[in-house]
């Protein structure tokens, strides 16, 4: 069963198919989110705030989230250990 991670404003990715979060700050993450942008790869689940994550999934997406990085790798963890308690 697909874990699924809440991002923040009703938005929802698989946790399993999430390669890293990061912070949008460095340059080379700014530069990869603006590559993905004019490729098409990407998916702006801010609702119109300030990024603060870059969640890059297995299939070469970018999905930005308004969410600090430390917020969804926390929520992931008290998901993964909902799921080994089942």
């Amino acid at each position: 069963m697909s874990k699924l991670i809440h991002i923040g404003f009703g938005n929802i990715v698989n946790a399993d198919k999430i390669i890293s979060i990061v912070s949008p700050d460095a340059a080379p993450v700014k530069r990869m989110v603006q590559k993905a942008k004019e490729e098409g790869t990407s998916v702006d689940a801010t609702q119109g705030r300030k990024t603060k994550a870059v969640i890059v999934m297995e299939n070469g997406m970018v999905v930005l989230s308004a969410l600090l990085p430390e917020t969804i790798c926390t929520r992931t963890k008290e998901n993964a250990s909902i799921v080994d308690e089942a």
